[in-house]
């Protein structure tokens, strides 16, 4: 993917946010079961950095464990709503890829659906290398992103490979737009669980364990990893 265009999709993600940022918060009130497992690893005086926070749900997880949050998103809109829904807690506007903070600062970092949001390898290691920059050594790296089935990466590959070769795409093959009711589509791009891997492999983070997350009979599920510094 050429570096123009995916500023042009980081750019959009921001803007589909802040557009679809109180439909998106009303269909994110509570946690996915599945994720309960990142409180336990999290015990007192842990500094956690929650990436792409959204509406701070995941704040929900050690509300009452005593810890120092941070949680930081693009979207202004959505961390106005995360302040309104949590007042004292500390949410800011910011860039995943340029982040605000200083070396070896947290011991904890989640990104809950939002790694996939971000375009192109360039940028993608540049996320992976701003957490893993204000991570301590050996803090943690938690990811999640959407999990595609064998079956349909294979033909979303095929329709985006016929539509580079006829000069009708711009995406790379795993890229894809998905529909946000009629309002916009919002880009994200499906990896395997070796490709996930691979790439935080190359960030320089050790990567302890990559599996897919079972949701509820008839919901898509996700693959999460975690990494250590």
């Amino acid at each position: 993917m050429k570096k123009e265009y995916a500023i042009y999709l980081l750019d959009k993600t921001k803007e589909d946010y802040n557009l679809i940022a109180d439909d998106f918060s009303r269909t994110r009130n509570k946690n996915w079961e599945e994720l309960n497992f990142l409180a336990k690893n999290v015990v007192t005086n842990t500094r956690i950095l929650d990436l792409g926070c959204g509406n701070g749900r995941l704040y929900e997880l050690f509300k009452d464990k005593i810890v120092s949050y941070c949680g930081i998103d693009i979207s202004e809109k959505l961390i106005e709503i995360a302040q309104e829904r949590y007042p004292g807690v500390m949410f800011r506007v910011g860039d995943a890829l340029n982040l605000p903070f200083s070396d070896n600062f947290f011991d904890k970092a989640f990104g809950v659906a939002v790694f996939h949001h971000i375009p192109s390898k360039e940028f993608r290691l540049r996320f992976l290398s701003e957490a893993k920059r204000v991570l301590k050594p050996k803090g943690q790296l938690f990811l999640t992103v959407w999990y595609l089935p064998p079956g349909k990466k294979i033909l979303l590959i095929i329709k985006n490979l016929l539509l580079k070769i006829i000069g009708l795409s711009k995406l790379d093959l795993g890229d894809s737009f998905v529909d946000w009711g009629d309002k916009t589509r919002r880009y994200v791009h499906y990896f395997s669980q070796s490709e996930f891997r691979d790439l935080v492999e190359r960030s320089g983070l050790r990567v302890k364990e990559v599996a897919i997350l079972k949701r509820p009979k008839g919901e898509e599920s996700n693959i999460a990893l975690v990494a250590t510094k």
